[in-house]
C-alpha cells in the first residue's frame, strides 16, 4: 500500500481502514456466505464507526460460525447467550436477535431464489452501477435500489435492514462502485 495513492477521504490513515478500502470495498460479491456476513456486520455497524465493526470481525466469524447462514439459522437460545457475553462483538440484544432471524430469512431468500446472490444482484439489473461521484459529499446516504432492496427484505421480515444500511450493503459488496473519480480504485472497478 503506497501512501501516493489516491484513496477515498473516509477511510483515514488506519492500516485496517486502508487495507478494507484498497481490497474489498466496493469489489462485487457473489458469494452468499460473504454476503451474509457484510449483511451481519452492516446491521451490526447501525449507529456506530465502521472501523469499530472492521476491527471485530474476526470475533464477529468466530461468534457466528463463520458467517455459515444455515448454522447461525438453527441457534437457539444458548448460543443467543453465548453472543450477548462476547465482549469481541457488539453485545446488542436487538442486534444480536436480528442476525439469528436474519440467517433464517436469508435461507429463505435462497430457496426462492436458487440464492441471496441472485436475489441481491436482482436490484441493480445484474451489474454493477458506475457511479462517477467528485467528492465524497455527493455520495449519497440511499439510492432507489436501496429503498426497493429495503422495502422488500422488511417484507420479507428482515430486521436492520433500513434504506441506509442496504446502501452500505451495496457500497461494501460492489452492487455500486462509489468509489470517488480521484481515488485510485474508482477506475479499477470500471473495468468489466
Amino acid at each position: 500500500m503506497t501512501a501516493a495513492l489516491r484513496r477515498c477521504g473516509w477511510c483515514g490513515t488506519d492500516p485496517d481502514y486502508i487495507a478494507y478500502h484498497d481490497e474489498e470495498w466496493g469489489v462485487p460479491v457473489h458469494d452468499d456466505r460473504r454476503l451474509f456476513e457484510f449483511l451481519v456486520l452492516e446491521g451490526a455497524q447501525a449507529g456506530l464507526s465502521w472501523l469499530t465493526i472492521l476491527k471485530k470481525r474476526p470475533a464477529y466469524r468466530h461468534a457466528f460460525s463463520g458467517f455459515d447462514p444455515a448454522r447461525v439459522a438453527r441457534y437457539g437460545r444458548r448460543e443467543h447467550a453465548r453472543l450477548l457475553a462476547d465482549a469481541g462483538i457488539v453485545r446488542n440484544r436487538l442486534k444480536i436477535e436480528a442476525a439469528i432471524d436474519n440467517a433464517r430469512r436469508f435461507l429463505a431468500v435462497q430457496e426462492a431464489f436458487g440464492s441471496f446472490d441472485a436475489y441481491l444482484w436482482r436490484f441493480v439489473g445484474g451489474r454493477p452501477r458506475q457511479n462517477r461521484w467528485r467528492t465524497l459529499a455527493e455520495v449519497p446516504a440511499r439510492t432507489a435500489e436501496a429503498d426497493a432492496l429495503s422495502r422488500d427484505l422488511k417484507a420479507r421480515g428482515f430486521r436492520f435492514a433500513g434504506p441506509v444500511i442496504c446502501y452500505s450493503l451495496m457500497q461494501a459488496t460492489g452492487l455500486v462502485n462509489d468509489h470517488i473519480e480521484s481515488c485510485f480504485r474508482h477506475a479499477k472497478l470500471r473495468r468489466p
